[in-house]
C-alpha cells in the first residue's frame, strides 16, 4: 500500500516545485504579507516557477485589476482572482513556453490579526493548475482560519499552508485524501483550521466533496463540517452569524418519525424565547464522528446517505467530532451569541448523567454542565414511552443517579432543562436500533417509523443494508 512521503520540509516541497521548469505560474496574496512567494524564494531555483507575484492591499487597486465584489474577503473574491490570474498568466507565457508546461496561479484573500483589532483571522486560498500540458484546468479552494494570536506567525503559517497546497495539488492531485492531509505539514492543527475544501475540475470530476471535507475531520484540520439543506458543504462561520441555533444529536440511521417530532416540539418551545427571530433560526442535525467510524474506518456511502436524507428532509447538518455537549456549545459560541438550544430525548439521561462520561476533566460533571449552560443555552428533553405497557418518562420522572438528583433540581429549577410536549404521542415508542434492524430485513412494519420520502429513498436505494438479511 503506498504511503504519503511526510518527510519533507516546507522548503523542500517549494523547491521540489522550483526545480520541476514545466510548472510555471502566479502567486498573488492579500492580507498578510507574500508569504507565500516569500518561501519560494527563499528555497532558491523560483525563476523556473514563478512567473509574477502581487499584492493588491488597496482595495481600489483591488477592484480596477478584479472587479467589484461585495466583500473582499470571500470565495466571490477568491475566484475573481483565480479566473483573472490564470487566464493572464497563459495568454502571456503559453506561445513562449515549452509546450508541456503546466501553468498555475494561486490566490490567497485574507483577514489577519491586525495592530488595531482583535478581529475573526480567516480567508480564502485556492490554486487554480493545469494539471495536463494544455488541459483545462482544475481548482482546489478553501476556507481557513487562523489560529496564532499575532500577525507575524499567521503570516508564516498562511505561507506554511500555501506552499503544501501548491506541492499538493501538482503531486498528489489522484489522491485528493493526500492533498488534504499534506496541509497540516509543519502546522498541526493548533495553528490552520481548514473547514471547507473544494475539488473541481476535469481531474476531479470523480471526487465527491463532502467525503472530502469528512476528511478535513480525519486529519485533524477542522473539528466540524456543515451541509446546508440543498447538501451543499458551507463556511461555518457564516451560517451560525448571529443567529440562534438549535441541534439534535444523533445518530441518524435512519431519520425516524420521532426524530422530526423532536425537532418541530422543541423549536415550538425554543421560539417562545426572548431575542428568538424564528426565521432566523438554523435547525441542526449533528453526527458525530464516533457513530460514522468502524474501528478507524468510516464507510462513505452509509456517511453519505445519511447526510442525503437528512438534508432532503430540510436539515442542515453538522458532523463534528464533539463527544461532550459543552464542547459542541463551545464551538457554536465561536460565530454567534444568540440562543442555543440542544434537544434531547430522555433516554440519553442514561449518558448524559454518567459521571464516567466525564472522565479527564478537573471537575468532572459539575465542570461539564457549567461549561454548557452559563449563557443563553437551554436543554430541551423529549419523553419517551418505549412501549404502551410501559409509563411515560420525562423530565421529571427520569431517574438519575441519587447523588446527582440535587444537579438535576438545580438545572430544571433555573430554566437550563425544559421539559419538551411532544407534538405526536404516537412515536414515542420509535427507537432507531429497532428500524435499523428492521429494514435490513427487507420491507415491513419499520416504514411506519420514518418519514414517508424517508422509506422510499431507502428502498430506492438500499441504503444502510435494506434487505441485506
Amino acid at each position: 500500500m503506498l504511503t504519503r512521503d511526510t518527510s519533507l520540509s516546507t522548503d523542500q516541497k517549494a523547491l521540489t516545485v522550483n526545480l520541476d521548469k514545466y510548472k510555471y505560474g502566479s502567486i498573488v496574496e492579500i492580507g498578510a504579507g507574500q508569504e507565500v512567494a516569500r518561501r519560494f524564494f527563499q528555497a532558491g531555483a523560483a525563476a523556473g516557477t514563478i512567473a509574477k507575484t502581487m499584492s493588491a492591499y488597496d482595495m481600489a487597486v483591488s477592484d480596477d485589476i478584479y472587479g467589484q465584489v461585495d466583500r473582499y474577503v470571500s470565495r466571490a473574491r477568491l475566484l475573481q482572482m483565480l479566473d483573472k490570474e490564470f487566464s493572464q498568466v497563459v495568454a502571456r507565457l503559453a506561445h513562449v513556453r515549452p509546450k508541456n508546461t503546466t501553468f498555475f496561479a494561486y490566490a490567497a484573500t485574507v483577514t489577519a490579526r491586525s495592530f488595531r483589532q482583535k478581529n475573526e483571522c480567516h480567508g480564502w486560498v485556492g490554486i487554480r493548475l493545469q494539471l495536463h500540458p494544455g488541459a483545462e484546468p482544475s481548482d482546489v479552494i478553501m476556507h481557513v482560519r487562523m489560529l496564532d494570536n499575532d500577525n507575524a506567525q499567521q503570516s508564516e503559517a498562511l505561507g506554511i499552508l500555501g506552499v503544501n497546497l501548491i506541492h499538493g495539488a501538482f503531486f498528489h492531485y489522484a489522491t485528493p485524501e493526500w492533498v488534504i492531509e499534506g496541509l497540516a505539514d509543519g502546522l498541526g492543527s493548533d495553528r490552520i483550521e481548514v473547514d471547507l475544501i473544494h475539488f473541481s475540475g476535469p481531474y476531479f470530476e470523480e471526487i465527491d466533496n463532502r467525503l472530502m471535507n469528512l476528511h478535513l475531520i480525519r486529519s485533524w484540520l477542522t473539528r466540524a463540517v456543515v451541509f446546508n439543506p440543498d447538501g451543499e458543504v458551507v463556511v461555518p462561520g457564516e451560517l451560525f452569524h448571529r443567529k440562534p441555533v438549535m441541534v439534535m444529536r444523533g445518530s441518524f440511521k435512519p431519520l425516524t418519525s420521532v426524530n422530526v417530532d423532536m425537532t418541530a416540539a422543541a423549536l415550538r418551545q425554543f421560539t417562545q424565547l426572548a431575542g428568538v427571530e424564528e426565521n432566523k433560526i438554523v435547525s441542526l442535525a449533528e453526527i458525530t464522528m464516533s457513530s460514522l467510524q468502524n474501528g478507524d474506518k468510516v464507510d462513505g456511502a452509509d456517511f453519505l446517505a445519511r447526510v442525503e436524507l437528512l438534508t432532503a428532509q430540510g436539515y442542515t447538518v453538522m458532523i463534528s467530532d464533539y463527544v461532550r455537549y459543552f464542547r459542541l456549545r463551545a464551538y457554536l459560541r465561536r460565530y454567534t451569541q444568540k440562543e442555543i438550544g440542544i434537544v434531547l430525548s430522555v433516554r440519553y439521561f442514561e449518558f448524559l448523567f454518567d459521571e464516567k462520561y466525564y472522565e479527564g476533566l478537573e471537575g468532572g460533571i459539575l465542570e461539564a454542565f457549567g461549561k454548557l449552560f452559563p449563557d443563553k443555552t437551554h436543554v430541551y428533553v423529549y419523553p419517551s414511552r418505549p412501549s404502551d405497557a410501559m409509563p411515560l418518562v420525562t423530565l421529571d420522572n427520569v431517574e438519575v443517579p441519587a447523588r446527582l438528583r440535587h444537579l438535576l433540581a438545580h438545572l430544571v429549577d433555573n430554566g437550563k432543562m425544559l421539559a419538551v410536549q411532544p407534538l405526536d404521542e404516537s412515536h414515542l415508542h420509535i427507537d432507531s436500533g429497532q428500524v435499523l434492524a428492521g429494514l435490513r430485513r427487507g420491507r415491513g412494519e419499520w416504514e411506519k417509523d420514518v418519514p414517508e420520502a424517508v422509506a422510499r429513498r431507502i428502498i430506492e436505494g438500499r441504503l444502510f443494508g435494506f434487505d441485506s438479511e
